[in-house]
C-alpha cells in the first residue's frame, strides 16, 4: 500500500491495526496512544492532530469513535481528545471510525469532513459478529460454576449476534431459547431447532434461565420481568451485548441483586488482533 496513514485514540483493535499497516511498510502517524510503545520504525508518533493532518492522506479512530459525544475514544491516551477541537483541525480529511452519533456527524459537516462509519458497512459488522460470539461464551464460562453444555440459555434478539449466539450455544449442548420480537423471526427461531418466545410471554418463562443474553439496544428487561428472574445461591446471570442503553434497567436489577454482566465492545477484548485484520480487510475495499 505505501500509503501514509493516521490513527488517533482507539482500543487495542487499533493499536494491532497500526502494526498491521506498518508490517506492510506503510508509514503510520499515531496520536493518542501515548501508553502504548511501538517498536517497529514505520510507526511515528504525532505531537498534535495537525500534524497528522499535515502528512496523512486519511485518518483511522476507534470503535466507537466517543463515548460521550464529546471526547474521542481513547483509553491508550494520557490526554483527553476534544472531538470539537479535533475537528477543527481535520478540515477537509477524511475519518475511518465506526459507531458515530449522529451529533457527531453534525459537527463534521460543519468542517467538511467525510467519515466513513465502519458501523454501516454490512460485511464489516457480520464479521464483527464472531468475536463478539465467542466473547460472550468466554464471559458466560468465566462467571458460572456450572457447565454450559445442559444449562439453559435465553438469547433476547435474533439479529446478526443472536443468530450466531444461538448456533454456538446449541452447539455446546445448552437448551437454547430465543425471543424475537417480530413473528418471522419466532419462526426462523423454531425452524432452526430453539425454542421460540414471543416478547409479550418473556416474563413468564425468565426463571427457567441459567444465563441470558440480550442483544438489543432497548430496554426488554424492566421492573415485571425482572423480579421473576430466579435469584437463590446458583442464580442466573444476564450478560449485556446491546450497545447503549442496553436491554436492562440496571437500577431495577441492582435492587433486585441480579448479576449483570456489561459486556459491550469484545472485540476489542478478547479478540483485537482478529478484528484488527477485519476492519483492515474493511478499509481496504472501501479505499479500493
Amino acid at each position: 500500500m505505501n500509503n501514509k496513514i493516521g490513527i488517533m485514540g482507539g482500543d487495542l483493535r487499533i493499536i494491532r491495526l497500526a502494526e498491521i499497516l506498518a508490517e506492510e511498510k506503510n508509514i503510520v502517524y499515531i496520536y493518542g496512544l501515548e501508553k502504548k510503545k511501538f517498536l517497529n520504525d514505520y510507526i511515528l508518533v504525532g505531537n498534535s492532530v495537525e500534524e497528522l493532518c499535515k502528512n496523512c492522506d486519511y485518518i483511522i479512530s476507534g470503535i466507537p469513535f466517543s463515548k460521550n459525544e464529546q471526547d474521542i475514544y481513547a483509553p491508550f491516551s494520557e490526554r483527553t481528545i476534544k472531538i470539537e477541537e479535533t475537528f477543527n483541525e481535520l478540515n477537509n480529511k477524511t475519518l475511518i471510525t465506526g459507531a458515530v452519533g449522529e451529533k457527531i456527524l453534525k459537527i463534521a459537516i460543519k468542517n467538511n469532513i467525510k467519515i466513513i462509519d465502519l458501523m454501516k458497512s454490512e460485511s464489516f459488522t457480520v464479521l464483527n459478529v464472531i468475536p463478539t460470539v465467542e466473547g460472550a461464551l468466554q464471559v458466560a464460562m468465566q462467571n458460572t460454576e456450572f457447565t454450559i453444555h445442559d444449562s439453559k440459555c435465553l438469547v433476547l434478539g435474533f439479529g446478526r449476534i443472536g443468530k450466531l449466539l444461538c448456533s454456538k450455544l446449541n452447539a455446546l449442548g445448552a437448551n437454547v431459547s430465543c425471543m424475537a420480537r417480530e413473528n418471522r423471526n419466532l419462526s426462523w427461531v423454531k425452524a432452526m431447532g430453539y425454542k421460540d418466545i414471543a416478547i409479550n410471554d418473556l416474563n413468564s418463562n425468565l426463571n427457567d434461565y441459567d444465563i441470558i443474553f440480550n442483544t438489543i439496544p432497548a430496554i426488554v428487561l424492566k421492573d415485571e420481568e425482572l423480579k421473576t428472574i430466579k435469584r437463590e445461591s446458583s442464580s442466573a446471570i444476564i450478560i449485556e451485548l446491546a450497545s447503549s442503553p442496553g436491554g436492562v434497567d440496571i437500577q431495577i436489577a441492582k435492587e433486585y441483586d441480579i448479576k449483570i454482566i456489561k459486556a459491550q465492545g469484545l472485540p476489542g477484548k478478547v479478540a483485537p488482533l482478529t478484528a484488527a485484520k477485519y476492519i483492515k480487510r474493511t478499509i481496504d475495499k472501501i479505499l479500493n
